[in-house]
């Protein structure tokens, strides 16, 4: 096996030096930069020809004995194959099962071919995200800002893709303004203290629902009064937890109901069908937690229309904000509180999960306080103090040279598991 090597200035001269020495049908087996140009290493196609191992078929030696005398075979002893059929026959079994060294050779040259191709995708990738602000200064600009934010490069490429011809200021101020009109919020109070109904708070564990229950109820009490108004809780779980509410029910002179399955939220709601608002505080549980549908249907077979509320914890990473709704979304969701706003350290996170999912935003939690932390979402107040600049520097801020190597990794990630679901 002779393996050709060639060394370049560029590619391209490389690839017609490879089909002058070994033919268009070179294999390449490596491909690497090297200093003052390209190494590329191939074999020629006879070569990979070769590398099956010869069928030994040789004819009989001469001087093998004969039979003493002829004589007539019996049909039974006719059996044996002619000398051609056995070589075809073996020949196909050689050629079907090789040898482990070939094997071995054809296995090392297909991972040499996927990691070139890896290679190939990665430095491509790179290479448009470095001729983006050449080509395209406002929107290397809209990518740049938003990924520093903290939204996700879904969006990012999204907006990118109806991003009107503009210099980079007025790009950005359009983005704003897209990002601003995508965000759904609650407008008025009215919507929801006024409106009345039974409303269920849901999440994942620490996220705020308890306390924002208080919050919600005292706000209610304010408007209402605690006659009109009724809290339950499904969290028999965690030590304390129907206590707390407890007390804040007692501070606010409203009744605490606590319910353990279907059956008891079914009673319990319709002994409360005179109360203008009901608010159910539900258990926390991981988004992961099979549990987590079960408490969904537990919610669907009352009878009754629950709208189901959905704290978000504005601290957590956005893929975890992503798995949260994708797991408390199958029965649908009417809007989202953001609990622990005064604890984000960005809120590109939780306000990106919220764009792509259309949730409604109704109240942002900005403290432990009731009921004075809690205030009606304000979306040009929320955009403006997504992009405003830190007052230090990030240690996980990637710089414009290690921008594309993070958005070809994703998009290998995207791929590789789009190839795996196929």
């Amino acid at each position: 096996m002779n393996v050709k090597r060639i060394v370049a200035k560029t590619s391209r001269e490389a690839m017609r030096q490879l089909r002058e020495a070994l033919g268009p049908d070179a294999v390449i087996l490596s491909n690497r930069a090297v200093e003052g140009g390209v190494e590329v290493l191939a074999l020629a196609a006879d070569d990979i020809a070769a590398m099956a191992p010869a069928v030994n078929d040789s004819p009989a030696p001469a001087s093998a004995p004969r039979s003493p005398a002829p004589r007539m075979q019996a049909p039974e002893e006719q059996a044996e194959p002619a000398p051609a059929v056995t070589i075809k026959r073996r020949l196909i079994e050689r050629v079907a099962v090789p040898s482990q060294d070939s094997a071995q050779l054809a296995q090392s040259v297909i991972s040499e071919i996927k990691s070139m191709q890896t290679c190939l995708e990665s430095q491509l990738a790179d290479l448009v995200w470095r001729d983006l602000p050449g080509r395209d200064p406002s929107g290397a600009a809209v990518m740049r800002d938003m990924l520093a934010a903290g939204f996700s490069a879904t969006l990012a490429r999204e907006l990118l893709e109806s991003l009107p011809k503009s210099d980079a200021e007025q790009a950005q101020a359009w983005m704003k303004n897209t990002l601003m009109q995508r965000l759904q919020v609650m407008q008025s109070e009215t919507d929801m203290l006024d409106t009345g109904g039974v409303f269920a708070l849901m999440g994942p564990t620490g996220a705020g629902k308890t306390t924002t229950t208080a919050k919600l109820a005292a706000r209610f009490v304010v408007r209402h009064g605690a006659d009109k108004l009724a809290l339950l809780t499904t969290d028999s779980y965690r030590i304390g937890g129907h206590e707390q509410l407890r007390i804040y029910g007692k501070i606010l002179g409203v009744t605490v109901h606590a319910v353990r399955d279907a059956a008891d939220l079914r009673l319990a709601l319709s002994e409360l069908r005179n109360k203008h608002t009901v608010l159910i505080d539900t258990v926390g549980m991981s988004q992961r937690d099979q549990a987590v549908a079960e408490q969904v249907e537990m919610l669907c077979q009352t009878g009754k229309q629950i709208k189901r509320l959905l704290v978000l914890n504005a601290t957590s990473h956005g893929d975890t904000l992503d798995e949260v709704v994708q797991a408390y979304r199958t029965r649908g969701l009417d809007g989202c509180i953001l609990s622990k706003i005064d604890e984000a350290a960005s809120l590109g996170p939780a306000l990106d999960c919220a764009i792509r999912h259309d949730l409604n935003v109704h109240y942002l939690a900005t403290g432990q306080r009731v009921p004075e932390d809690l205030h009606l979402a304000n979306r040009q107040a929320l955009i403006h103090r997504a992009f405003k600049a830190r007052t230090h520097a990030s240690p996980w801020q990637l710089d414009d040279s290690e921008l594309g190597f993070a958005l070809s990794g994703i998009q290998t990630v995207q791929r590789e598991s789009a190839v795996s679901l196929g």
